[in-house]
């Protein structure tokens, strides 16, 4: 059993030493633990730092490409450095790593694919009422998004199998978190939320860098993943909540046609008959939508196919070439002999 853990980075080095110091040499139940660093984009010294520090690998972006981007290139090299499992953990030291061995635990007890800690909200000190308000209500939207019983949507700190990180795609630019959890719901990946600590905050996020960018930026990827990913269900609800409306303004009209007061309410026949027609829109809508789901969950089982076949030739035979191999848009910059 091998377990990698990634950690993203841009500009870290005040950090990252911190952050590598307190993780864990060995985990019960694994018999080979590394660690993979993704240099996104740095303008400082976080490469060095990493290597100095006792960084098994480190990938590099050549620009800043965002914390979605540097996800998904880690979770590419750790697929192809044979990892059974993934763990994603910040640079900031944000999470206890000591609760790894917890994260762990759930995939390998075969109890869950996908586990996601949980932080204590209500404790966190430098955190605004607003704040976790916003977390709170944004965590239950993704839950009814996703119809998974997921407490902290945003939080970084996840395992995940292997086979689940080979058919999960990021294409926000944003975040990561959000995304992955609605496909997860979607593509039935057993999912697990567990209890963890945090630790002091060393900076501010770079993430929510204010409230109403956070909230632009989080709805849209809900949105965006929503529609993605299940889009007949995003346009049947507002669909038929119109026809329904449209059911009523109908009736009302023909109650008053029948009163012999139908002239004077000719307005409401017009209203009725706009949003009927904006109501059948999204029907339609919703079911092209869903006829492209389904050519998108053909090719996502063919990628996944593909992901498996190039994970297994790489167990058999590494490539001589290895310091040019590219992972999604990130190159292996540093490996340990």
């Amino acid at each position: 059993m091998k377990v990698i853990i990634q950690i993203p980075c841009f500009n870290e080095e005040g950090s990252l030493p911190i952050t590598l110091k307190e993780l864990p040499q060995q985990l019960d139940g694994v018999d080979d633990l590394e660690w993979l660093i993704i240099n996104d984009g740095s303008q400082d010294k976080t490469v060095d730092v990493a290597i100095t520090n006792g960084a098994d690998y480190v990938i590099s972006h050549i620009n800043n490409l965002g914390l979605a981007q540097a996800f998904r290139s880690g979770m590419t090299a750790c697929i192809h450095f044979g990892a059974d499992i993934i763990v994603n953990t910040d640079a900031d030291n944000q999470y206890c790593a000591n609760d790894i061995q917890k994260l762990i635990a759930p995939i390998l007890d075969g109890k869950a694919e996908y586990v996601i800690g949980t932080r204590p909200i209500k404790n966190i000190a430098h955190w605004s009422p607003v704040k976790k308000m916003l977390q709170f209500f944004g965590s239950w939207v993704v839950r009814k998004a996703a119809q998974v019983d997921v407490v902290d949507a945003p939080s970084g700190f996840r395992a995940i199998t292997r086979s689940a990180a080979m058919r999960l795609h990021v294409f926000n630019r944003y975040t990561y978190t959000i995304e992955t959890i609605i496909q997860a719901g979607h593509l039935k990946i057993s999912t697990l939320c567990i209890p963890i600590k945090t630790n002091d905050e060393m900076r501010p996020s770079r993430l929510m860098s204010g409230i109403p960018s956070y909230l632009q930026r989080s709805f849209s990827t809900i949105i965006r993943s929503f529609m993605t990913y299940d889009p007949m269900r995003f346009f049947l609800i507002p669909g038929t909540s119109l026809l329904f409306i449209t059911g009523i303004l109908g009736i009302r009209y023909l109650y008053y046609f029948l009163a012999g007061e139908g002239s004077g309410h000719v307005q409401s026949l017009i209203l009725a008959l706009a949003i009927f027609v904006f109501g059948t829109s999204l029907l339609i809508v919703g079911l092209l939508s869903d006829l492209i789901a389904v050519n998108r969950q053909l090719l996502e089982g063919i990628d996944h196919r593909l992901r498996t076949m190039e994970a297994r030739q790489v167990e058999l035979s590494l490539p001589s070439s290895e310091h040019l191999m590219v992972f999604s848009r990130a190159y292996l910059t540093y490996k340990r002999k």
